[in-house]
């Protein structure tokens, strides 16, 4: 239970009709959820406006609104707040509700297109292998020091975040490592949360559904760090075309990290093999099972976080000697007939060209590298026939699937994707709309020694059409094709 006027404080109030000296019990977004006593804040989403649900929040048992906009009917008893942004307050009275747990642990964020959730994950796994109890907010799960909590979004509603980080708190964690997606600063989610290093990884082609221009993307991302206060530490990848531009006029301290510009933390790619990768690291040698020439400026990031936050150099070169591979990313084993097999979640162009990339960088030349690909539905139709193209490219063979169809129709998208293709990138590419299918031919078709790669989908463990989500996962597919093939 909290004063009313005390979840108000730092909101930008432009009007209040009312009393403040309330108590409130719970605060929400979603007028479903009022109960007796509840603060109900009226925001404007992407397919629904809030205000429009004030009067069934208030015969629900709000007691108190928080709006852009009075309503025209002002009801005596109820306690009507008008700020200039409802999304930012909320975030401000999410934090103050919790009493600011961000404020009382080290929170980590971590934006950018690609690499936000390996970076997130491997940094919560270095500091869980360094003995400190600490938190971690991604895409693939949350999880409270053991604890694992779902996610279902990359980035939680404002509320939701608090609550996780309050439950944190209570357990002792000293550190929360979350990925902050575009969306969520767009939409105002992290409002109110109290960064201590803002992390960015690289930007390339991506959500241009929601955000419709390549300069309103970066401009999302780049907010995050433009509120970043004195004090705080934003970490930029110098290698990065718009590493420089994610901190122009910010005010915190700048530190940057790279494997080919001058950098604050530098790391030298020595080896890249299946079995892992060799570094050099701030001239230390590092020797990590994570696999992928991309990773390593993922691990050289978590070094330079890890340092940032006062850790020792050697205790964490050997901390990071003994990470593996996140889920979904770059996931990979070897058959008994010796196919390599890879999962990654590789669903923009950047990503699949770099994973691909990768593995162009690692093989002898004589093996056949197969790729299944697909685009998600009612996504980004743009990034579509790039994705086709980087796949015929840089492939052998590839096989053009469904991914999340969504409520498109799932050959529909494929046809996108070989918009524009050339007869021989046509030649390389095969046309198999069931996912399952997809992967069995692939695999079937591959020969020992052979590479496959299945994109798109990584940790997700289900695939969506027309509304439904069917259990689904790519690498339980993968096993299972080998071995059906090996009886």
């Amino acid at each position: 239970m909290k004063l009313l006027s005390d979840l108000l404080y730092k909101t930008g109030i432009e009007e209040i009709k009312g009393n403040t000296n309330l108590a409130i019990t719970s605060i929400c977004f979603d007028s479903r959820k009022v109960t007796r006593d509840t603060l109900f804040i009226a925001t404007r989403g992407t397919n629904q406006d809030g205000h429009a649900f004030i009067e069934t929040a208030i015969h629900d048992g709000a007691m108190a609104i928080v709006c852009e906009k009075f309503p025209e009917e002002i009801i005596e008893k109820i306690t009507y707040v008008k700020v200039k942004s409802s999304s930012n307050a909320l975030g401000v009275i999410a934090a103050n509700f919790y009493d600011n747990p961000s404020e009382k642990l080290k929170l980590v964020g971590i934006t950018g297109t690609n690499g936000k959730t390996t970076t997130a994950t491997l940094l919560y796994l270095l500091f869980r292998s360094l003995a400190k109890k600490v938190g971690l907010l991604s895409t693939v799960k949350n999880r409270i020091i053991g604890e694992t909590v779902p996610a279902t979004h990359t980035t939680p509603d404002a509320i939701a975040i608090n609550e996780l980080l309050a439950k944190m708190v209570e357990k002792g964690c000293t550190h929360c490592f979350m990925e902050v997606s575009s969306h969520a600063i767009h939409q105002r989610r992290i409002s109110g949360l109290a960064f201590d290093i803002a992390l960015f990884t690289n930007i390339t082609h991506d959500h241009l559904d929601y955000h419709q221009t390549f300069e309103e993307y970066i401009k999302a991302k780049k907010l995050f760090f433009d509120e970043l206060p004195k004090g705080t530490i934003a970490i930029t990848n110098a290698d990065e075309r718009h590493g420089s531009t994610m901190v122009l006029n910010t005010r915190a301290d700048v530190k940057k990290y790279g494997l080919k510009a001058m950098a604050d933390y530098k790391c030298r790619l020595v080896e890249n093999s299946f079995e892992g990768l060799q570094l050099q690291i701030d001239g230390q040698d590092v020797w990590t099972r994570i696999v992928g020439s991309f990773n390593a400026y993922n691990l050289l990031a978590v070094y330079a976080a890890a340092i940032e936050l006062g850790e020792d150099k050697m205790d964490v070169l050997t901390s990071l000697s003994s990470l593996s591979a996140v889920e979904g990313r770059f996931q990979h084993f070897k058959s008994n007939s010796g196919i390599i097999a890879i999962v990654d979640y590789a669903h923009t162009p950047d990503a699949l060209k770099k994973v691909l990339n990768t593995v162009k960088d690692i093989r002898s030349g004589n093996e056949q590298l197969i790729t299944v690909v697909g685009c998600g539905g009612d996504r980004d139709r743009a990034k579509r026939p790039l994705m086709a193209r980087i796949a015929a490219n840089l492939s052998d063979r590839v096989f053009a699937t469904s991914d999340n169809p969504r409520s498109e129709n799932p050959e529909a998208i494929i046809n996108e994707m070989k918009l524009g293709l050339d007869p021989t990138e046509l030649a390389k590419i095969l046309t198999i709309t069931d996912r399952a299918e997809a992967i069995k031919t692939a695999c079937a078709l591959a020969q020992p020694g052979d590479i496959v790669i299945v994109a798109g989908k990584g940790h997700e463990k289900y695939q969506e059409i027309n509304g439904v989500k069917h259990p689904f996962d790519d690498m339980e597919v993968l096993e299972d094709s080998f071995k059906i093939l090996q009886k």
